[in-house]
């Protein structure tokens, strides 16, 4: 088993709309899959992830988050749709 540093994981932790929540494709990185395979699967099990778990940010503050990372996420290139972040209990579950 792979362990992951915990300061890895603390560097992908954000505070958006008063709660911590990590990025898909933060997530999607952890487990070694491409974001669009988790958002896919997210979407086949939506009923497992209620508003609490998980939600798509705005365009205002994907644009806020991008000015925030821009130098640590060089390179990643662009996505045609809002990232879906996810809280502490949607990452867990």
């Amino acid at each position: 088993m792979n362990l992951i540093p915990e300061e890895t994981i603390l560097n992908k932790i954000y505070f958006i709309r008063g709660q911590k929540v990590m990025l898909d494709s933060d997530i999607a990185e952890l487990y070694q899959v491409e974001t669009k395979r988790l958002k896919e699967q997210v979407k086949r099990n939506i009923s497992r992830f209620p508003k609490n778990y998980m939600f798509e940010l705005t365009e205002i503050e994907h644009e806020v988050l991008r000015s925030q990372i821009a130098t640590s996420k060089k390179g990643r290139g662009g996505t045609h749709y809002l990232p879906m972040v996810f809280t502490e209990h949607g990452v867990l579950h």
